[in-house]
């Protein structure tokens, strides 16, 4: 059995659980009855789908995520598309989680799908939403028709036939001409900030690469774990100097801790200068 075997037969029941319910009320309280798993139930499916392929492992470490995509899915609700569609893009990326994921990085999958479910809900919505701002309004959904059966050429509208059909419609003809660069709107730069302050491209993040932002992560985490180690090889005088004067808000001069330390300022600054030649070196040999 291959991978991509896998892969269909797990999304091919998420599909149905989502195109069955009738309400997202149904949905949830599926999920509820999925039981979540423990670090090492995880582990134990991973060796199950990573050495024979195993269809109910994936469909366990799915199923036992979706209602983290829910959670996630719920903050885009305010574009004006679907929740249910929403969700789905997510499972989807849920579902490249499973398939990429490594547990031999002693991180639990959630920690690993969420960049993943993310980055699928953005790439959803940064597709759907001009579609969905093109007719926001009855009249507007009444006029993007009207438009579309009005223009028989690609030329925009004269002035004379875009008050007629304004006169038609009851509207005025500067939405009518508005109406018309939105459905022209493959011609200029999606959702410019200096139109909408709320389009999704002005803040959601686009091409983002899950694993790039997982190993920046990873990389952050293990820095900061080499720099408390090599901090405790400091005597509790040098850690506090170090602290105060590289990593606090408010940075004291070298003369308000020669004070506080009842000596001179240029031992201070020697004290600093020794502390960050043992903290580079601990560092590097960590």
């Amino acid at each position: 059995m291959n991978k991509n075997l896998t892969s269909k037969a797990v999304a091919k029941e998420v599909a149905i659980d989502l195109e069955s319910s009738d309400a997202l009320n149904y949905y949830l309280a599926q999920l509820r009855e999925t039981p979540l798993l423990s670090k090492e139930q995880e582990e134990e499916l991973f060796h199950r789908l990573q050495n024979s392929e195993d269809v109910d492992a994936a469909r366990k470490l799915v199923m036992s995520h979706l209602r983290f995509v829910v959670h996630i899915a719920k903050s885009y609700k305010g574009y004006g598309l679907p929740l249910l569609d929403i969700i789905q893009e997510g499972n989807v990326g849920l579902m490249k989680a499973v398939k990429k994921f490594d547990p031999s990085k002693k991180v639990r999958l959630l920690s690993f799908a969420i960049y993943w479910i993310r980055a699928e809900i953005h790439e959803f919505v940064l597709k759907n939403w001009r579609i969905v701002k093109v007719a926001t309004t009855k009249a507007q959904r009444k006029l993007f028709f009207k438009l579309r059966s009005k223009k028989t050429s690609s030329n925009w509208l004269s002035e004379q036939e875009a008050n007629d059909i304004a006169s038609e419609l009851n509207v005025d003809s500067k939405t009518v001409k508005l109406m018309e660069s939105r459905l022209s709107g493959t011609d200029v730069a999606f959702d410019p900030i200096e139109e909408d302050e709320n389009a999704p491209a002005g803040y959601l993040t686009q091409n983002t690469n899950p694993l790039s932002v997982l190993e920046r992560q990873d990389s952050n985490d293990d820095s900061s774990k080499k720099l408390n180690l090599a901090l405790n090889k400091l005597d509790e005088r040098s850690r506090d100097i170090i602290l105060q004067r590289f990593l606090s808000e408010k940075k004291p001069t070298l003369d308000e801790l020669s004070k506080k330390y009842c000596v001179s300022k240029e031992r201070i600054r020697q004290i600093e200068e020794k502390s960050l030649n043992t903290l580079k070196e601990t560092i590097l040999l960590a």
